[in-house]
């Protein structure tokens, strides 16, 4: 483990990083209010669009950001799945693989996710600003880009709890370089903590991070992780 001390400190303040970028990148296209009052083309749509008719109060520039940040940090977080391969090392390693290879998958197939979230932006702006006569073509596109998200959103949420479950699970072996109490802390059970802790918080600030709950999650994982694996 002391052979690669630096890499696996670096590894873990990259995925560190990625998170809070991609908590970034949440709130630029997700934290938003809209009063429906002023855009009344949206109001026969609210059940379709699912919240996301917020977004009509975003620019272009900002949502181009929102959604490029997410992707820019995948990468990173990738950098910290081979921070907790290491971490995990001396536990079965077929586990320790499947625990990797689910949550590298997960953040790949997210950052799809996260990117087309742009697209949907554009969605409500083009139905807002079209005529009602063509509003219908917009509702289609966004029907079937919602059919999408489903079918991406599913595994993603899937890979993400059983990787969290057999991450913890490991650490509980006693096996791992990380500290049993490790065991307490993994994306699924810090995403539960977040909603709880969320409701205590002040208005402004659950204003200020909405949409961003899953990556906070992941940046305390990677806080944990580093901490405890920055001496070896």
């Amino acid at each position: 483990m002391e052979t690669i001390l630096l890499p696996l400190r670096i590894s873990g303040i990259l995925a560190f990083l990625g998170a809070f970028l991609y908590a970034i990148g949440d709130v630029l296209l997700l934290a938003s209010k809209v009063n429906l009052d002023e855009v009344p083309k949206l109001k026969p749509f609210v059940k379709l669009l699912s919240d996301a008719e917020k977004m009509i109060v975003l620019s272009p520039k900002r949502m181009i950001w929102g959604a490029l940040l997410g992707v820019f940090g995948t990468p990173l977080y990738v950098a910290g799945y081979w921070h907790i391969y290491q971490g995990l090392g001396g536990a079965n390693a077929s586990a320790v693989l499947t625990v990797v290879g689910l949550f590298g998958t997960a953040s790949i197939l997210g950052a799809f996710v996260h990117g087309t979230f742009y697209y949907m932006g554009e969605y409500v702006h083009a139905l807002n600003n079209v005529s009602e006569e063509s509003q219908a073509v917009i509702v289609k596109m966004i029907e079937r880009h919602k059919k999408v998200l489903i079918i991406t959103y599913a595994p993603i949420m899937i890979f993400i709890v059983i990787a969290s479950i057999w991450f913890s699970i490991l650490v509980a072996s006693g096996q791992t370089s990380f500290p049993l109490w490790l065991t307490w802390v993994n994306p699924l059970t810090m995403t539960i903590a977040w909603l709880v802790i969320k409701r205590i918080l002040p208005q402004f600030m659950r204003d200020a991070t909405e949409g961003a709950g899953f990556n906070i999650a992941f940046m305390v994982f990677f806080a944990c992780t580093t901490i405890t694996l920055w001496n070896g």
